[in-house]
């Protein structure tokens, strides 16, 4: 039930991302974890994973169901350079959907800006946030809940939204090859991103939000249109309907049919 983590270290090739794990049974939420160690000083790179999560949370403050001993819930600890701090919208959910994909075939896409999807539910979600000291980053959190060998069915309230990879595959996969196929990706990605456009080019072509009607909500505005670009800084271009363009830097997407 538990994860296995020397058969997690024998799968992971990177130079810094996970290396260095703190691991908890149960907790309140990765992310406090992770901030607490930021503060003391913790590498970059830095992994804090739970088996459960008591008081979990995703974006704009919503819950995260998080039961034990079934999914991954971590929080990577990051010291990015200012100039590549929004790229780590795009490489959190560019790692998970490529990560899903390297152990089951399945090809998830993502919703602007960082949900997982399959099938149009949600898979995996992202939650990033930084700490500043003027114009540099003290650290960055990124927190990554994955639903992996979860019976959704179970939690009626999220059933018709949510989905895992034992859902779409029928069957069980490996935690431990799962979260090692997460850290090697994001590594990967996480150095590419300060050197040229690959992974907004191939986030970009993940995005079901493109060409689609859609609804934004961010900070008490809504705004309609079309999904018809976005940005090399991630944000969204949306076209309103009198023809106009609006760039959206986040927010909460609706896709209308």
């Amino acid at each position: 039930m538990w994860l296995d983590l020397r058969s997690l270290e024998e799968r992971l090739s990177t130079d810094f991302v996970g290396r260095r794990i703190v691991y908890l049974t149960s907790t309140p939420s990765t992310q406090d974890i992770a901030r607490a160690e930021a503060e003391q000083g913790a590498p970059e790179g830095t992994a804090v994973l739970a088996e459960e999560q008591t008081a979990g949370r995703g974006r704009f403050g919503r819950a995260w169901v998080s039961p034990a001993g079934r999914n991954l819930y971590l929080t990577l600890v990051l010291r990015p350079p200012l100039a590549r701090l929004r790229s780590l919208s795009m490489v959190a959910p560019l790692a998970t959907a490529l990560a899903v994909q390297d152990v089951s075939d399945l090809s998830p896409r993502i919703k602007w800006p960082n949900d997982v999807l399959i099938g149009g539910r949600k898979l995996s979600g992202m939650l990033v946030e930084t700490e500043l000291s003027g114009q540099t980053v003290r650290y960055s959190l990124v927190g990554i809940g994955l639903n992996v060998n979860y019976d959704i069915e179970e939690e009626s309230e999220i059933a018709g939204i949510a989905t895992s990879v034992k859902r779409e595959l029928g069957r069980e996969v490996s935690r431990e090859e799962a979260l090692a196929a997460l850290l090697n990706r994001f590594e990967e990605l996480y150095l590419q991103a300060g050197r040229g456009a690959e992974v907004h080019q191939a986030w970009k072509a993940r995005l079901e939000t493109l060409g689609r009607q859609v609804k934004v909500s961010f900070r008490d505005q809504v705004h309609e249109g079309v999904a018809e670009d976005v940005d090399p800084e991630g944000s969204l271009i949306l076209r309103r309907a009198d023809g106009s363009l609006l760039t959206i830097e986040a927010g909460e997407v609706t896709l209308r049919q």
